[in-house]
């Protein structure tokens, strides 16, 4: 872990350096371009874009204090220089969700090299009145809603002092991205609306998320098949449903999850804590592989620590097979708190291919005062220090 400490202090510092550079280059403020307080910043900032992109220099849009009004935009490369977006201000989407393809995002960045979005400013997503519409998995019959933020295959990216506000749906889609950080950044959203993930990741390698405070109304970090090398430090999770891997195997091409650490965080009075999902009786075969949970405070957590081979929410798949997705060279350690629940760990594997090598380690985990149990199936961890499986339930 101190490695991958020191590579995310010299990604960020190369950054730094790097948008100073920037500030002293080309500067395109959407103001020069007709971009006004209280007005629609969609045109002027597709222009300021277009020209930025085109520099030979490295060059910052910036988008000053005040409230803005912005439509569904995607803001696309491959531009000439490192280029950079600094929000000062609040930009709002569309309430109406009728104004968007819920098959994207509200504001799409793609296919760009050395990206940088900075400045402290404020997406609102307006979903209030969306998330009423948004039960798809429940009813099949509904509209998808856009999702705040698309980062689709960036190369060395930094997301920083950044707030996602009520999104109508996922707050962060990660796609096909390599070496993207996120620093110092906000998704907030109350707990009851529906599907507000703060950040999902798929297919993308080199993901960093340090210093971050997400608090939704579904997952606050979600792993989608083909993530690889990612890591979770000082991150403040709850309301929401935790920290997930998953869920994987539903389909035939998914690609393998493998890399995963969660260090130094805190979860507070979530669903989940840190949770594994893998879909039973479906054609998925991929592996997960080398995921590592360890310093992290458990607050009124309703399940701890989770993993469930059996997942099938809403009745959509039976149990007939068993999960064919095999997890391995997985740690929980010093995980520590109160749980929800009288069980703290719940390892629910699959009967035919069984999870191994899991170490449990100094798990101090209580509910109402005193230890939680484990219930553990198809499934023998290493135990280590102290441990809530001396008071357990085993089977398979």
């Amino acid at each position: 872990m101190d490695l991958q400490l020191k590579m995310i202090a010299f990604a960020l510092l190369i950054f730094q350096v790097s948008s100073s550079a920037r500030a002293q280059s080309g500067v395109f403020d959407i103001s020069k371009y007709g971009g006004a307080p209280n007005g629609d910043i969609t045109q002027p900032l597709t222009n300021a874009w277009k020209d930025a992109c085109a520099s030979t220099n490295p060059s910052k849009i910036v988008i000053p204090t005040g409230t803005y009004h912005l439509k569904q935009i995607e803001l696309k490369g491959p531009c000439l220089a490192p280029i950079e977006v600094q929000v000062d201000g609040t930009i709002q989407a569309p309430e109406d969700p009728n104004q968007f393809d819920g098959e994207a995002q509200w504001i799409k960045f793609s296919y760009i090299n050395s990206f940088t979005l900075s400045g402290g400013g404020t997406f609102d997503g307006q979903g209030a009145i969306a998330w009423d519409h948004n039960n798809c998995a429940e009813t099949k019959i509904c509209k998808k809603l856009s999702m705040n933020f698309g980062f689709g295959f960036l190369n060395n990216t930094i997301i920083r002092d950044i707030t996602s506000k009520d999104s109508k749906n996922f707050h962060v889609n990660v796609l096909g991205c390599n070496n993207i950080t996120f620093t110092n950044f906000k998704a907030i959203a109350p707990g009851d609306s529906p599907n507000t993930d703060g950040i999902h990741i798929g297919r993308s390698t080199g993901v960093y998320i340090t210093d971050t405070n997400i608090a939704t109304g579904d997952d606050c970090i979600s792993l989608g098949d083909g993530s690889r090398e990612v890591n979770v430090l000082n991150v403040k999770c709850g309301p929401g449903h935790g920290i997930s891997v998953g869920s994987l195997g539903k389909y035939q091409e998914e690609e393998p999850v493998q890399g995963l650490s969660v260090k130094n965080c805190v979860l507070n009075n979530t669903d989940n804590g840190v949770r594994i999902k893998t879909w039973p009786d479906t054609p998925g075969t991929i592996t997960v592989t080398d995921m590592h949970f360890e310093d992290i405070k458990m607050i009124n957590v309703r399940n701890p620590i989770i993993i469930d081979q059996e997942y099938c929410p809403w009745n959509q798949c039976t149990k007939q097979n068993p999960s064919k997705i095999k997890i391995s060279k997985v740690s929980f350690k010093n995980i520590t708190g109160t749980s929800g629940t009288p069980e703290g760990a719940v390892l629910l594997c699959s009967s035919g291919v069984p999870c191994e090598d899991v170490t449990l380690a100094d798990i101090d985990l209580k509910f109402n005062g005193t230890p939680a149990s484990a219930k553990l199936s198809n499934v023998k961890p290493i135990i280590q220090g102290k441990s809530l499986l001396l008071n357990s339930t085993t089977t398979g």
